[in-house]
This record gives structure tokens, sequence and C-alpha cells, in this order.
């Protein structure tokens, strides 16, 4: 088939390039997808599998099979992009269906959504994904004087934590307090209630992340473990989907206190938007508990992992930026915050060298053309598409030093970049609306990055961490917080 029959990709941002198939190859349905998911897991790693991928087949567009593979995918089969040129197909949805493609190449059970198909696993083209996002977008916008007051009150609780923590223990564990801190936020943010007022009392990080675990399991791996105990870890994670009925009357236990609190958010759904109340709940369950508690547990730590690792001298910058603007404007505003410039490249530049969700899927609605830096490539309707978005937004050919945490990146001219910034699953440049994936809380996630930030340096000049690994985020210890010497 000619180029001129498929549909072009890319091709607003460079010239014509040679069209060639894509390289690579799948192996056996059962065998090449084991091999791969071994090399990804055990045998190469994450980062090395793309990697030695890349060498091998000198393109940054190729063939693979993605975890988790037989039994629980259909099909473990994908076209991976890895480069800032090819990666944006992913956001157009006139080319690419998202249609239950959250997880990537499966669909847990819908029994952990209470048998509805979520706003997530929507494609923009179904009627119900329009009404959904629209009412996420109209929540989070009538609780935007709540956004700062709210988190600050949570901040405080959690360095009052950490402090008492190190003076005791001389080290304090930081993801278990940044995690309670994240669903109580989030709790107070939805539903207007402490959860710790509740029948859930402080259980609720515990609730959600049993509930999460068993989803997500597939795609996730310790890390820490010998080779043959690997393969067990394999067999146990990747043969069969975890059943509901392990996290049930977990999950209910979670539906009756966001259904009891959450009316406001119920009503407006019923009322205005014409959703039924109980499908209504489960959406906003998988809202606070998945996509925003979810994604706090991996953007907080990783936040404090990349600055603590960038040093004393980034902090001495950062507590002058933050304690001049904040003396000038006489607090910790939103209009403080914008004069924040330091602090804003910051938090763009931790979403750029670690996104907080690394993987975007998507099955092409209809033949595509897809450029890279070098080469075009035919992808055929249907087949599944990957893009694994740390090498995306680490192209050496878009970013100057591109595995280095350069803080001022995003300053001045370096704005020019922020269209090759993906975590949001869309362009930084481009705003969420009802019609696109793109993440409905984005602009809620850069406000309380660089809240963090702010309400960090105000209270301490500097910090040190012990920072690792664990599933799916970074795992952060505090080793000291020297408070601040002027404010």
């Amino acid at each position: 088939m000619s180029s001129s029959s498929f549909s072009s990709s890319s091709s607003s941002l460079q010239p014509e390039l040679p069209v060639k198939p894509v390289p690579g190859e799948y192996g056996h349905h059962f065998f090449g997808a084991l091999r791969d998911r071994l090399a990804y897991f055990y045998h190469e790693g994450r980062d090395k599998f793309f990697e030695n991928r890349i060498q091998k087949h000198q393109s940054t567009i190729f063939k693979i099979n993605m975890p988790p593979g037989p039994f629980i995918s259909s099909s473990a089969r994908v076209i991976c992009l890895l480069d800032a040129i090819s990666f944006p197909v992913l956001f157009d949805t006139s080319k690419v269906e998202k249609r239950d493609v959250l997880d990537g190449t499966f669909l847990p059970s819908l029994a952990f959504t209470g048998g509805h198909r979520v706003c997530a696993y929507l494609d923009p083209s179904e009627p119900k994904h329009t009404s959904l996002k629209s009412l996420f977008l109209s929540t989070l916008a009538a609780r935007h004087n709540k956004f700062i007051p709210l988190f600050q009150t949570g901040l405080s609780e959690l360095f009052n934590e950490l402090e008492a923590k190190i003076s005791s223990k001389k080290e304090a564990y930081f993801n278990t307090l940044s995690d309670t801190m994240s669903f109580n936020y989030v709790f107070r943010l939805f539903c207007d209630k402490n959860p710790g007022e509740t029948k859930i009392g402080s259980k609720g990080p515990k609730l959600v992340d049993k509930w999460l675990l068993l989803q997500l399991a597939p795609l996730g791996s310790l890390g820490l473990l010998p080779n043959l105990l690997c393969y067990f870890e394999d067999l146990l994670l990747r043969t069969f989907t975890f059943p509901f009925f392990l996290v049930k009357s977990d999950y209910k236990k979670l539906y009756d206190v966001f259904y009891e609190f959450g009316s406001s958010v119920l009503d407006e759904a019923e009322n205005k938007f014409g959703i039924e109340r109980d499908e209504a709940c489960h959406n906003l369950v998988f809202l606070a508990g998945f996509n925003a508690y979810g994604g706090m547990k991996v953007l907080f730590p990783g936040l404090i992992k990349w600055v603590a690792l960038a040093g004393q001298e980034l902090h001495k910058k950062l507590a002058d930026e933050i304690r001049t603007v904040v003396k000038a404007e006489g607090g910790v505003s939103l209009s403080a915050l914008n004069k924040m410039v330091l602090t804003r490249s910051v938090v763009y530049e931790f979403l750029r060298i670690d996104p907080p969700v690394p993987f975007q899927y998507g099955k092409a609605k209809v033949d595509l053309v897809v450029q890279s830096h070098d080469a075009a490539f035919e992808i055929k309707k249907g087949e599944m598409i990957f893009g694994y978005q740390p090498f995306a937004t680490k192209d050496a050919r878009v970013f100057e030093n591109p595995e280095e945490f350069v803080a001022d990146r995003f300053v001045g001219e370096g704005e020019r970049l922020l269209k090759y910034v993906y975590w949001s699953n869309e362009r930084e440049t481009v705003n969420s609306t009802a019609e696109n994936k793109q993440c409905a809380g984005k602009d809620l996630v850069l406000l309380l990055c660089r809240v963090l930030l702010g309400e960090l340096f105000l209270r301490y000049d500097t910090f040190e961490v012990e920072a690792g690994m664990f599933m799916f985020a970074a795992s952060v210890t505090f080793k000291s917080l020297t408070k601040a010497s002027s404010t």
C-alpha cells in the first residue's frame, strides 16, 4: 500500500521522510511474549530493555511484546514509540482509540469498578466520556478556592510528623506519611469531610492500596528477588489476574463513604449531566482513589527525591526565590506561585525526567504513517501503539543533557520546550477538555507540586534523603531536615 493511503502523523513537524516497515519481530505468540516479559522485568530491566532494542534496530520505533502477556493479555504485541516526535500521535484521538487501554494490553475485571467502564477506560468518541469528564472538570473548578489552604493544612501535619520521627528515630519514611496526607487531602476536597470522622477512619490509604495493587500487580515487580525467585514472582503476578473478591469488602467501604459524603458531586452528576448516581459514585471512587491518590503516591516522593538529589545549591536558590516572593505577596497564593519561575521550572523538569505515569497506549483507528526523527513507519489499523514516556521526554535531539536534572531548564527561552513535556497525557501547552484524554487534574498537579516546594523551603533550608525504588514509585526516607535560618 502506498504511503498516500495512510493518515500522516507528525508531518507538520518535519519534511517528508522515507516510509519503512516497522523493524523488530514479535516471535511466537506465547514464547515471544514470555521472552520479552522476562527480559523487561528481570534479565535486562525496564530502561535497558528499550535501550538495547533501539541499538539493535537503529530506530526509536519498533515492534515488541509488552507485559503482562499470556495468559492475562489476549495479545502482548505493540509498536513502540521512544522519541519526542512520534510520541504525540498517542494523544490524537482522531488517529488512535483510547478504549480500555489505560493499563495497556489488558483490562482489569470491571468488578473493581462496580461493573462500570469508568471514564479512564472510555474513548472520547463514546458519549459517556464527555459527560463524565465534564463532571470531573466542573467538580474541580467548583473547589479551586480550597486547593491551596487544604493542602497547606495537610503539609503542616506532614512536616510535624517528619520532624517528630527524625527526632526520635533519626530518620523518617516519607512515602507512608505522604500517602496519608494525600488521601486525606483528596477526601476532604471531594467530600468536605475529614476521613478520620467517617467509618473508614485512618484506613483509607490501606484500603485504596490493596484495591490498586490487585489491579496493577501484573505490571509490577518487587525488583528485589534473586534469579530463581524472580520466576516464581512472574508466575504469581502474571499467570492470572487477582480476583476482586479479595478486596470486595474494602472497596465496599470506600464506595459507601464516598456515596455518603460525596453527595454534592453525585447530585451534580445526576441533575446536570444525567449520570446515574451509582455509576457516578464508582467513577468518583476511581477519580479519587486511582487517578488522584494513586497519582500522588508516585508524584510527591518523586519530586522530593529529585529535588533532594539536586543538592544544597539548588535548595538555597529555591529558598531565596520562595521567601522573597512570599514576603512581597504576603503568603503562598496563586499569584505568588506564578512569580516563582525557578520553582515552576523545577516542577516541570521533574515531570520531564521522571513522569509519574510512564506508559501510554492507543490502538490505531486508521492506517497511519508515524514519523520519528529519521524515518516514517507504516502502522496498520487495529495495531496497538505503545509509548514509553521517559525516553520521549529525554530525547537528546530535543533536550540538551537530557539525562541530567537541570533545574532552570524551563526558565525564559526554555519555556519553548514545554511542548515536549507529556506527563499529563498531552503536550504541556494543551489544556484538558471534555473531548480529550488529558489528565483532568493537570493544573491541580502543577499547583500542588509548587505549593509543596513553597511550604518546604519556607520551613527548611535544606534536607537529605535516601532514595530507592519500590514497585511503581520512588521510595524516600528523610535523613535530616535543617530548619530555616531566615524567612
